[in-house]
């Protein structure tokens, strides 16, 4: 059996004094026979996130001889997690996130001038290479993505005088700005990238696109994006803790057992009910006294 960790974060809104976001740290344990578990704490909180790891990987059944494969976004403080949780084989950089840079460079390149021949004639190849550097990257061919850059720089010069160009950020600027920041990317994380097709073709998983779904049900939905609320440290990191709960089978007369560490394996539940207004923020008193009981 194998087990993928995946591991990410995201932010919510405070309403504490001096600060505008909280960062949630959050992520699944997943073994190849289908069970999953997911986790997720508050930064700077009292529940650890390493014990919550920890704990997933005993859920799902890890053993002495479990191989554990690890995807973050290249956040150095979410690897040094990991190693703290027991996770100590390099983990690797996600293609969730390098296929969001790379489609905002293909957007980009798609809204360049096409006004004149020569312009018509650059798009086409600034639209070929920017897909190319995209297959070079999923295919492990990293190093030949310099390659892509300078064939864009070439032609490049054609832009100069485009319609726009008087604005503060012409499509030039922008997709050569998306390119710049591809490339400094993927040289500061060239040690976590793999080939990502050879995984895919195995039907192994190359990111955290599962955890990202995660963060959109855990906190997003519910949380942040829609809901425009704002909350305390400690409110939002019990809420999590009972979603988490939920979505991982144990929200019910054991839930005071969250933490411990003999609680038995349970196959993750496929949905989550709505957590009652009450329960949100800073309030839900008989909420903390459960968890806490």
């Amino acid at each position: 059996m194998a087990i993928t960790v995946t591991l990410d974060s995201t932010f919510v809104r405070s309403c504490e004094d001096g600060q505008r976001h909280l960062e949630v740290r959050l992520g699944n344990v997943e073994a190849s026979n289908g069970a999953r578990q997911v986790f997720a704490a508050v930064a700077k909180t009292d529940t650890p996130i390493e014990e919550l790891i920890r704990r997933g990987l005993r859920e799902v059944g890890q053993t002495a001889d479990t191989g554990i494969t690890a995807f973050t976004d290249g956040c150095s403080g979410l690897r040094s997690i990991l190693v703290k949780a027991g996770v100590t084989k390099r983990p690797y950089l996600d293609w969730f996130h390098i296929a969001m840079r790379l489609q905002h460079a293909e957007t980009t390149a798609s809204t360049l001038s096409s006004e004149t021949p020569e312009q018509v004639k650059a798009k086409a190849v600034i639209v070929a290479e920017v897909e190319r550097l995209r297959w070079r990257i999923w295919n492990g061919k990293v190093k030949d993505a310099t390659v892509t850059i300078e064939r864009i720089r070439a032609v490049m010069p054609v832009f100069q005088g485009e319609p726009g160009c008087r604005k503060k950020d012409p499509p030039s600027r922008r997709l050569w700005t998306a390119l710049r920041e591809i490339d400094r990317y993927l040289s500061s994380q060239s040690a976590w990238l793999v080939n990502y097709a050879e995984r895919h073709r195995a039907g192994l998983r190359v990111g955290t696109a599962l955890t990202e779904g995660t963060a959109n049900f855990l906190v997003n939905r519910r949380m942040n994006k829609s809901q425009q609320m704002r909350w305390s440290r400690h409110g939002a990191d019990l809420l999590l803790q009972v979603r988490c709960a939920v979505l991982n089978g144990k929200f019910g007369p054991g839930v005071g057992q969250l933490f411990d560490a003999g609680t038995g394996s349970e196959t993750a539940t496929a949905a989550c009910p709505p957590i009652s207004r009450q329960s949100r923020g800073q309030g839900g008193t008989a909420l903390t006294e459960a968890i806490q009981a």
